[in-house]
């Protein structure tokens, strides 16, 4: 229980925080998803939609601070290099 004003709304913008990080950490992790069954079912252009979905759902997920630029750096040349195997 917070015992001042400032606090107790720390505690509110932490949980609005919490709330927005866990439903961009979602859509990343559904966009990878989707794009893993698309590499693994699916035909070549269908995969490729799915990885533009993908990384573009990480560049989003770094701009609003949810992840490091350089885990989605990672992320990110590990899906592609996964889909030029694939396509290659």
């Amino acid at each position: 229980m917070p015992n001042t004003k400032s606090a107790a709304k720390r505690v509110e913008l932490t949980r609005k925080r919490t709330i927005r990080n866990a439903s961009i950490k979602s859509a990343v992790k559904t966009a990878i998803r989707k794009y893993e069954e698309a590499l693994v079912n699916a035909s070549r252009e269908v995969a490729q939609t799915a990885l533009r979905k993908a990384l573009v759902a990480l560049d989003k997920a770094v701009t609003k601070g949810v992840l490091h630029k350089n885990a989605a750096a990672r992320k990110k040349s590990r899906l592609t290099k996964r889909f030029n195997k694939i396509a290659g």
